[in-house]
């Protein structure tokens, strides 16, 4: 008798084993699939809070019928240098129109992130992407990145790299008329 349960213990644990591969397996495929998709450029724009370096939150739902300008960048980030007083321009020429331009600071800590804004002459609202909360549901690969929504809650346009004012200004007049 004492054979045979040896026998069904071993005949358990396999089992057990096996479905433990079996699910490592799954959860390393669905992480290479969502890796694999790239990031997010169309479609609706997925509803975050953005709480900014001042205290204010952002609720992207809470924007309906504005244009949004969605623009991740962090201080180590030599290209988003570039693109830095173009973004800044867009927000002072822009937000009287209907257009609100947030910058999410990937992977940076405060004091830099802060230094970065100072630096730039950033007013337009900016906040810290917490656990890169946001950035996963972009599928973002690196910064910066810049996405532009419609007033409906769609991206229009997305841009990997940095922005210039004439590229963005070309999108956001037309969507303004």
């Amino acid at each position: 008798m004492e054979i045979n349960t040896k026998k069904h213990t071993n005949k358990l644990v396999g089992f057990f084993v096996w479905c433990l591969l079996i699910s490592l397996l799954v959860f390393v495929a669905i992480g290479m699939f969502q890796t694999s998709l790239g990031p997010l450029r169309s479609g609706k724009v997925p509803n975050f809070s953005l709480q900014t370096f001042d205290g204010k939150t952002y609720n992207l739902n809470k924007l309906n019928g504005k244009i949004i300008v969605i623009n991740f960048w962090a201080s180590w980030c030599e290209p988003c240098k570039e693109e830095a007083s173009d973004l800044e321009q867009i927000w002072l020429d822009y937000k009287s129109r209907d257009v609100i331009l947030l910058g999410i600071g990937y992977a940076d800590t405060k004091v830099e992130a802060l230094d970065y804004l100072r630096t730039w002459n950033i007013t337009y609202p900016n906040g810290p992407d917490i656990g890169t909360k946001i950035s996963r549901l972009f599928r973002i690969r690196g910064v910066p990145e810049t996405y532009i929504v419609s007033n409906d809650g769609y991206i229009i346009k997305s841009f990997v790299g940095p922005v210039t004012y004439k590229t963005l200004t070309t999108i956001l007049d037309k969507l303004l008329q």
